[in-house]
């Protein structure tokens, strides 16, 4: 199958008659020295007119009224408004060879009743041509513009992009039909000057443009001189842009959208990550096994402290499935449970003190209830140990305060008046925290594996009541070998702030090196 060569003044024509002839029924003579239109972009401009004056019912009987200025030989919108639509049309030519064409176009296609093709003199927009249609109003006008101003500028010189690759079609355009004073940017500008002097008599008036930076400087010509109605689209058909412009002075017209701004596809945001060495990774299975995890490998080291760091924050996090050399964790941040957190113990110190204390029959009660819940933990697990340490008093590091038993009846009363649960999930933060900074001293007393604190994870995410809160963020956690070392990336998925991920990033990288340190 041979491909078009549109580099052919007479193939260009061919393909334009026969369309016409195919599609619409219309059949055309249009002179090779004379401008040869693509059928696509016209019908785009047609169809645009129809959304600006409004489509009517197959029931209706409104009469549209038209102008074409500068209608060319082919005629070719006064004959398509005319087909689809039954559109009334007054075409201007100011081209002898363009205007006998169009007539005989318009007789032979038997539209004389609705196509009016009328001889014009230079430089004739709309003022002259209106001047024997005093009482009619139209709906709209219409206009494809000279768009160059010289020889040089249809050449391409100076006006083309030099990376744009050139035009793949040939340009057979007289004269008048590519060139005007000033190009397509003053050509407009006449219409816009008639216009503010007939304003409406006609509904819409409009005019295509084939440069993009026509189309700011005529809008605000338009601002300046005051039109109420202002709009523009696009037309882009296979390698061709063109743009309309359309301005009305009736207040009762809609308007047409224009065309959203086509946003850039957004790159993919680099992972915020950071790097675990071999030596620490080495000195993290030392304390994983001393505390009796059954993590061998080095991925499933970093994993198991990673989720133990995040369990200890109340960050929701579940496993998911990854690559074969990696782990990755789906990270659901509730609250920030990760900054100030010495700053929260002090402030939560300082309440402690100030608050009243219990009477000595209180205190002894609750001390002997103490020692009778000791004695039947003895052979308890790891969570009954670690619920005693958290009744029998932890240390806070920076103030070197050791919690009594009546400062934690103190504690339990003021959570109950205050802010209920609110005290007892900052007093396991706490924990979280001195445990890291405790390091291999705390590691001792931990004996539970990391396949228990994962699933201990999966049924707090399943908690309706913690699902039933809104998040800070969550982003996909990934673990990955990197050499000798591990590599830890936190990919953003959604959530308020991404510098919140960022501090949750850091927050991890520190405590895994304070663990290492301790």
């Amino acid at each position: 199958m041979r491909s078009l060569n549109f580099k052919d003044p007479e193939a260009v024509r061919a393909l334009t008659c026969t369309l016409l002839k195919e599609d619409f029924g219309l059949t055309i003579d249009i002179p090779v020295e004379r401008l040869i239109p693509t059928v696509p972009l016209r019908l785009n401009y047609i169809h645009w007119v129809e959304d600006l004056i409004g489509h009517q019912d197959a029931g209706e009987r409104v009469v549209r009224r038209g102008i074409d200025i500068g209608t060319g030989a082919s005629c070719i919108y006064p004959l398509l408004g005319a087909t689809l639509n039954g559109w009334y049309f007054l075409a201007t030519e100011v081209d002898d060879m363009c205007f006998n064409y169009a007539k005989k176009n318009v007789e032979q296609n038997n539209l004389s009743d609705l196509i009016k093709v009328v001889k014009v003199p230079q430089k004739t927009l709309l003022m002259d041509a209106l001047k024997e249609e005093s009482e009619i109003i139209y709906d709209f006008c219409m206009c494809n513009p000279p768009f160059f101003a010289n020889q040089l500028e249809a050449k391409g010189v100076n006006s083309r992009n030099p990376r744009r690759p050139p035009p793949s079609s040939v340009n057979t355009g007289g004269i008048t039909e590519i060139m005007a004073e000033g190009g397509e940017l003053e050509f407009v500008k006449r219409i816009i000057h008639d216009s503010l002097q007939l304003k409406k008599r006609l509904r819409w008036y409009s005019c295509m443009l084939g440069k993009k930076c026509s189309l700011a400087p005529l809008k605000e010509e338009l601002r300046i001189q005051g039109v109420p109605k202002v709009t523009h689209t696009e037309f882009c058909q296979g390698r061709t842009m063109r743009w309309a412009l359309a301005w009305s002075f009736y207040d009762d017209v809609q308007v047409p959208s224009p065309p959203s701004k086509r946003r850039k596809l957004e790159k993919p945001r680099k992972p915020i990550t950071f790097m675990v060495l071999a030596s620490t990774v080495k000195e993290l299975s030392i304390k994983a096994a001393a505390m009796g995890w059954d993590a061998v490998e080095a991925i499933a080291v970093v994993r198991a402290w990673v989720e133990k760091i995040l369990t200890d924050l109340k960050v929701q996090h579940k496993r998911v499935p990854c690559g074969k050399d990696e782990v990755s964790l789906f990270v659901t941040a509730i609250e920030n449970s990760w900054i100030h957190l010495r700053r929260k113990k002090r402030e939560r110190v300082r309440q402690l003190r100030e608050l009243p204390r219990a009477s000595e029959d209180v205190l002894q009660a609750i001390e002997e209830e103490k020692n009778s819940q000791k004695s039947k933990s003895n052979n308890s697990g790891c969570e009954n140990s670690k619920t005693e340490d958290s009744e029998m008093g932890i240390m806070a590091p920076d103030e070197g305060v050791q919690l009594t038993t009546g400062d934690e009846l103190l504690e339990e009363s003021a959570a109950k008046e205050e802010c209920g649960e609110h005290v007892k999930e900052e007093t396991e933060a706490k924990q979280g925290e001195t445990s890291l900074d405790k390091g291999s001293s705390n590691a001792k007393e931990e004996s539970c594996s990391s396949e228990e604190s994962s699933n201990l994870t999966v049924e707090k995410e399943q908690s309706p009541k913690e699902t039933s809160r809104c998040f800070l963020f969550k982003c996909l956690m990934n673990v990955k070998k990197e050499g000798k070392d591990v590599l830890v990336e936190m990919h953003w998925v959604e959530g308020q702030n991404r510098d919140l991920m960022n501090q949750l990033c850091t927050y991890l990288r520190n405590q895994i090196l304070r663990l290492v340190a301790s």
